[in-house]
Order: C-alpha cells, then sequence, then structure tokens
C-alpha cells in the first residue's frame, strides 16, 4: 500500500515508524501531496480541528481516510457521514484490537449483567489529554447503551450528595502522569464484581491496529465503517 499519514505528533511519528515501507507522505495538510502521486489510503492522527479541511481534501482526490482522531463535534461527525456517501471512510476512536475484543465482550455480557448489576465505566489516560471522557470511553458506553433493553440515565463523575440510581450508567475520567490508556467497566452486583479491563502498554497498538484499518479500508466502496468489520 501507498500511505499518508496525516498528523505529525506523537501517534503520527509511531505510525510513521512502525508502518515505515509503506508510508510514502508525512503531512500536516492534504495539499502537501501533489496531485500527481497515488495514495491508496489516508491514516489520519491530527486533531480534531483539521478534521474538516481534510475531508475537503480526501472528497476533492478520492481518498480512502481512516481517521482515529478523537474529540470532534457532533457537527463534523454530520460531515464525517456526509463525506462517507462519496469516499470510503473508517472511524474509530480507538484502533487497538484489544479494546475493539472488548466491545464484543460487552455486546455479549452486557444483557445477561444488566438486573443486578449497577454499571460504572472509569477511563484513565496521561495529564496532556485534552478531552474527557476519552473517545473510547464514549465508545464502551454507546455499546454498552445499545445492549440494554431499556434506557439507562447517564452521569459524569461525582460530588456531593449523590445516591446511586438503579438504571445509571456512570462514566469516570483520571488524568495524570503517561498513562497510555485504561478503560475498565464495573459490574457490580450483589456479593460479586465483573470487571472487563484494557489497558495499553504503548502507543504503538494503535498504530498496528491503524494499519490493519488501512488495508481493510483500500479498493472499499463509499461508505462509512467501523471496526467491527475487521472483526467480522
Amino acid at each position: 500500500m501507498k500511505l499518508a499519514i496525516h498528523g505529525k505528533g506523537a501517534m503520527g511519528k509511531i505510525l510513521k515508524e512502525i508502518g515505515e515501507e509503506q508510508i510514502n507522505f508525512f503531512i500536516d495538510d492534504i495539499s502537501e501531496i501533489p496531485k500527481d502521486k497515488t495514495v491508496d489510503v489516508v491514516i489520519d492522527f491530527s486533531h480534531f480541528s483539521k478534521i474538516e479541511k481534510l475531508l475537503e481534501g480526501c472528497i476533492e482526490r478520492k481518498y480512502p481516510l481512516v481517521i482515529a482522531t478523537t474529540g470532534y463535534s457532533g457537527e463534523i461527525l454530520s460531515k464525517i457521514v456526509k463525506a462517507s456517501e462519496v469516499i470510503p471512510i473508517l472511524l474509530s476512536s480507538n484502533t487497538s484490537l484489544g479494546v475493539n475484543a472488548m466491545q464484543k465482550v460487552l455486546k455479549e455480557i452486557t444483557p445477561k449483567l444488566q438486573d443486578g448489576f449497577d454499571i460504572e465505566i472509569i477511563e484513565k489516560h496521561h495529564n496532556k489529554k485534552i478531552d474527557a471522557p476519552s473517545g473510547t470511553a464514549k465508545a464502551i458506553l454507546s455499546t454498552i447503551e445499545s445492549s440494554l433493553n431499556e434506557r439507562y440515565d447517564v452521569k459524569y463523575g461525582r460530588e456531593g450528595i449523590c445516591k446511586r440510581e438503579k438504571k445509571e450508567i456512570t462514566v469516570h475520567a483520571v488524568r495524570g502522569g503517561t498513562i497510555v490508556g485504561e478503560h475498565t467497566v464495573i459490574f457490580a452486583g450483589e456479593d460479586e464484581i465483573i470487571e472487563v479491563t484494557h489497558k495499553a502498554l504503548s502507543k504503538k497498538i494503535f498504530a498496528v491496529g491503524a494499519l490493519k484499518c488501512a488495508e481493510f479500508l483500500k479498493d472499499k466502496k463509499p461508505g462509512l465503517y467501523t471496526m467491527d468489520e475487521i472483526f467480522n
């Protein structure tokens, strides 16, 4: 494959090191790629503020796009969905294969545990992460909500007098040090606790997953894809 990495931050640099033989362009702007050059897939590990311009460039050049950047607004998400009508886009808040396996587990066990178990989500990241909760925590929450057979209230953190309600999911965000990423879902029942946890020990796992996403997306028809398709 001939790949372009959009974003020269930490993740972009790691991806460049791991996929060195496949990386043809390492860019901050899609216009840095000469129009007479072929690109099979663009992988985005930039900043949410750059997504809109990136979409415009990829649509113009018909480049398939893997978006691994988080923190974007609902408005930008709508533009991503619209762009996927023209080009193939794989959207993933976390390209770790382990996190996506965790999502599969949650889909399976949540319906079986919702009666009699309280559900809490805890995510931990380094002190430089700017968005909270993490995109992965939001994706995990979405998976759990879609697996329940009734609506639960969602809360973020606790303070003061706040008795827990039965049909409630609370999301907690921890920021500190150099934590790469840790996500835990707690199912707390009467006299028993089940925890499903994923710990990232290195950012390399996200780069490896992103390369698998690019390989999957190459030659795909326009559409919005997720890592579910890779597992299926």
